[in-house]
């Protein structure tokens, strides 16, 4: 009961205008069990603000970033919506998130804006991901949203296909590598990665950075690449393990300096790519 009265107390408009930042600290002063409890709440309450569209604005954000910070980065199994939404054809109640077809008369649908890349994807809100389930799922999708199976159809439906097969692409694509997969989670949690930063990276760090770049650059040995090359990829085995460590105990912070890291390290392995190319020649 506490955890629900809470819940609605953050929902007012008068606690949003004083709850910045306060999401994590009414989760911390509550009982492990209430936490169940508002977590859930919270799930249930951000479904209702998907599927209307007339709730205040200012309610829909609070809880938009306090789900998001609390909930996405555990793995947890998959929350569908229960938006309900009607068929564009035979106007048909659909109540789930993603949706591609129409339960009754089979027509392809719009993409909806519900749904995330993990729903999309079939998969849990997680940061350590099984890529050949990936794999097997964009190829299913792939298959089925074709636009060459829709030639003979309307044009609306040509155009849904080529928007779905679209958006599945980008899915997969951004859910496929552990960079991609957590700049998106990280921007599902309201906290995007800009371009061109260091992302708080350390002085020592950079240094670091710096020395493996111009012992590439100075090289001529392929031996001397290829073990640099090992050496990456030993450093985003390791951070890759440390990034999901952090997204599974919630630590933000820690993700998006370890995912900054990660940045530098992918550029030098791109690099390594290109060095041992151009020695092939």
């Amino acid at each position: 009961m506490q955890a629900l009265n809470t819940l609605r107390w953050i929902c007012s408009s008068r606690c949003y205008q004083n709850a910045n930042g306060f999401g994590k600290y009414i989760v911390n002063i509550l009982p492990s069990s209430s936490n169940a409890v508002l977590n859930a709440e919270l799930t249930l309450h951000n479904k209702y603000i998907t599927g209307n569209r007339g709730l205040c604005n200012t309610t829909s954000q609070l809880l938009g970033r306090f789900n998001a910070n609390q909930a996405v980065y555990t793995n947890q199994s998959r929350t569908f919506s229960t938006v309900l939404d009607k068929c564009w054809k035979c106007e048909c109640s659909i109540q789930v998130v993603p949706v591609f077809f129409c339960p009754a008369c089979k027509v392809i649908q719009a993409p909806d804006d519900h749904a995330t890349y993990f729903d999309i994807m079939d998969c849990d809100k997680a940061f350590a991901l099984d890529t050949q389930k990936l794999q097997r799922r964009y190829l299913y999708l792939q298959r089925s949203l074709h636009p060459d199976n829709f030639s003979q159809k309307t044009q609306k439906e040509q155009e849904y296909s080529e928007t779905q097969s679209a958006l599945v692409s980008k899915a997969y694509r951004t859910l496929l590598k552990p960079l991609s997969r957590g700049i998106y989670m990280l921007e599902l949690g309201g906290v995007p990665v800009e371009e061109g930063t260091d992302i708080g990276a350390d002085q020592q760090f950079l240094l670091d950075i710096m020395e493996i770049n111009e012992r590439l650059e100075e090289t001529q040995s392929k031996e001397e690449v290829d073990n640099i090359g090992f050496s990456v990829e030993d450093q985003l085995q390791g951070l890759t393990e440390k990034i999901n460590a952090s997204f599974l105990k919630g630590d933000v912070s820690s993700a998006k300096l370890l995912i900054g890291q990660m940045k530098y390290f992918v550029n030098i392995r791109e690099k390594v790519k290109e060095k041992l190319s151009e020695m092939l020649v």
